[in-house]
């Protein structure tokens, strides 16, 4: 039986191994370790549970993942670590806790790793899967440096002998005709994705429906600019508000911005879902080539505002802008990453050897 506590235990901390300390609460580790765990006790009692394991699963894959979540939040709040790569981490652990959550992690073999992505090849759910065996790897990788448990090996890595499922490459380059006819026959909504998504090159889906009037403001310079940090990167990105940009988005914003109104918004002044604004764009699409087939025209084949991003970064490599700035407007790391991305969308057509024999 233990001991009461000296203080009578107002905070109910008895049997979490919580200890409240210096204005904040502390989890004691089973290796003697103290970690600060925060000032809210809800957030404290919630950690302590899962390092208290009531429900059996200490060292189990389940387990781990759950951990490694907390670490990633912790990175996150560090800035080592995007909000988008956490989110993505989060739903891709539902399915992963399903097949995987009773195993030790030193029973997970890259067999059954392989096993995992033929299953859900067959279930209709290829890429997803190799999403999911992707966070599944980052946890192992992060056990191995951080936890002794008999692990030994990744079994995720291709080094292991697992082989990810095939997956085409976003190839689809959208021409200025297709681009002109479904903007010209479009709604205002779908217009002005359009165009944001092409001048400015960010992610539609995480960005520029997200942006509002706040994200309007001047630069050190005095030069008006939208500023905002890239959702999946976590790049803080300045761009530039040429007369034909800021014109519109003035459009857009009206002479008399609402606060919090996202600059791209429905007619009660809402945001946008991208599945929504997509499935709108996609119906349009649909129409557009219902009167084509009657006038006996080729159908325009479909496409995504996310392929505008990539025309739009061809149609400036085709232009002649350097490859570093359009990687610095793509937010990308490396400039080996921008060039991948264009020529994915775009082959030059090649000449053939007109050397005359001697």
């Amino acid at each position: 039986m233990g001991r009461k506590r000296k203080d009578g235990d107002p905070l109910g901390l008895a049997g979490t191994r919580l200890a409240f300390k210096h204005g904040a609460f502390y989890y004691r580790h089973r290796d003697g370790r103290w970690e600060r765990v925060g000032t809210d006790i809800k957030t404290a009692k919630t950690r302590a549970a899962l390092y208290n394991d009531p429900s059996g699963v200490y060292g189990t894959v389940g387990y781990w993942l759950d951990l490694f979540l907390v670490d990633c939040e912790k990175r996150v709040k560090a800035k080592t670590l995007s909000q988008r790569t956490l989110d993505d981490y989060t739903d891709n652990t539902v399915n992963l806790k399903i097949y995987f959550g009773s195993m030790l992690p030193e029973s997970v073999t890259p067999k059954i790793v392989q096993g995992y992505l033929e299953l859900h090849a067959r279930a209709g759910r290829p890429v997803r899967a190799n999403r999911e065996k992707a966070c599944l790897s980052s946890m192992f990788s992060w056990l191995l440096r951080t936890h002794p448990t008999g692990l030994l090996v990744n079994p995720c890595m291709q080094v292991s002998g697992t082989q990810s499922n095939p997956e085409s490459k976003r190839e689809r380059y959208v021409t200025h005709e297709e681009y002109r006819i479904v903007h010209a026959n479009s709604g205002k909504s779908i217009r002005l994705l359009m165009e944001l998504t092409y001048r400015t090159l960010q992610r539609p889906e995480s960005d520029i429906l997200k942006w509002t009037a706040a994200n309007v403001t001047r630069d050190e310079n005095g030069d008006r600019v939208i500023k905002h940090r890239q959702h999946k990167t976590g790049v803080q990105l300045k761009i530039k508000l040429t007369p034909d940009l800021a014109h519109l988005i003035d459009q857009a914003i009206g002479k008399v911005p609402v606060l919090h109104q996202p600059i791209v918004h429905n007619r009660d002044g809402k945001a946008y879902t991208y599945g929504g604004i997509h499935s709108m764009l996609t119906a349009q699409l649909a129409r557009i080539n219902a009167k084509r087939e009657a006038k006996k025209l080729p159908p325009i084949p479909s496409f995504g505002f996310r392929d505008l991003k990539g025309k739009g970064a061809t149609d400036m490599w085709r232009a002649g802008v350097p490859i570093e700035q359009i990687q610095l407007l793509c937010g990308h790391a490396d400039k080996a990453t921008t060039e991948k991305y264009i020529k994915a969308r775009w082959s030059e057509t090649a000449t053939p050897n007109q050397v005359a024999m001697l």
